[in-house]
């Protein structure tokens, strides 16, 4: 059994009981934000399920262990979108649903994930909805999600749901260590919203000095010792969630060093920042860019640079009124 990270085993736990009491439901939602890896804990359960042994845990050496292991399975489906950044589609799930109510090839379980659940267009929520309003005994339904809310009510409804929180700054801060070899600053975590695989990547892949240099434009941007605007938005748009997200919890930062929260987590730069921008030109600059970041989310085919430039162009403003 792959050894899972430490904020997951919570909710292995609790599903190890229910395995163990033989009523895990016919349907369910696990609702992860991105950077937990939640796909160990989901890839735990559904060997456990498979498992012709089975009581909480999977033996790994029955012939259904093994077709797990080599991604074979014939009762065992994941439903994804066909590229990134696609829909799940209507066809999609309508083979998810015969799969649902056709008998099992090895007289055990169908288990189907469905991940990310909120890519599913209109139709096909409607098409899986129709099949979790009559489920089968003998299978079961995964839906992975980042974002449940975004799920029709009436799927969520018919889920039992089940969450994943972001662990506590020490919790990450100790993982983070031991997988770096390395003290790593707490404000790491909290730029990546307290997910530990995110705050890895960043570090490996050089984010954090990229950060900095973000910060460190913004702020001439803002003091009016920089006037290119346009060309820092042109730089933004090229990462523009991860780079505009970075912004907000800087411009969170700000907020509360006027409040005079002190913490390991404040961005340094924040400090810099909270004698240009006041607290309620930081307050109006972090709701606006909020905004625009479920924007570019919802419809990537935006105007990116435009958008980033008219924002930046706002916050500049509010350092002169």
């Amino acid at each position: 059994m792959t050894e899972l990270y430490p904020w997951l085993s919570p909710l292995w736990n609790e599903w190890k009981k229910s395995l163990e009491a033989g009523r895990f439901p016919n349907s369910s939602i696990v609702n992860a934000p991105l950077g937990l890896g939640v796909d160990k804990v989901v890839d735990q359960l559904t060997a456990s399920l498979m498992c012709i042994n089975y009581e909480s845990e999977a033996c790994g050496f029955c012939h259904s262990c093994e077709l797990m292991k080599s991604g074979s399975h014939p009762d065992f489906h994941i439903i994804s979108p066909e590229k990134e950044g696609k829909a799940i589609t209507v066809d999609q799930i309508r083979s998810s649903n015969r799969w649902a109510q056709e008998s099992s090839q090895l007289n055990g379980l169908r288990v189907i994930v469905v991940s990310p659940a909120e890519a599913m267009n209109e139709s096909a929520s409607n098409a899986l909805l129709k099949t979790l309003e009559e489920p089968s005994s003998d299978c079961i339904f995964v839906l992975v999600s980042q974002n449940s809310h975004r799920l029709m009510p009436t799927i969520v409804s018919r889920c039992q749901q089940f969450s994943v929180a972001t662990p506590s700054l020490e919790i990450g801060g100790q993982w983070l260590k031991q997988e770096l070899g390395k003290d790593v600053p707490d404000y790491v975590l909290a730029l990546n919203d307290n997910a530990p695989l995110l705050a890895k990547a960043m570090v490996e892949e050089g984010g954090l000095e990229s950060s900095q240099q973000l910060f460190d434009r913004f702020l001439k941007i803002v003091q009016r010792k920089d006037f290119n605007l346009m060309q820092l938005a042109s730089e933004i748009a090229k990462d523009s969630i991860v780079q505009l997200s970075w912004l907000w919890h800087l411009l969170s930062d700000v907020q509360k060093v006027h409040f005079g929260i002190q913490s390991q987590s404040i961005l340094p730069s924040a400090q810099a920042l909270s004698s240009t921008l006041s607290y309620q030109a930081a307050h109006k600059s972090s709701s606006q860019l909020l905004v625009l970041l479920e924007q570019l989310k919802q419809h990537p085919g935006l105007n990116t640079e435009l958008l980033i430039m008219n924002w930046l162009i706002a916050t500049c403003e509010e350092t002169c009124s």
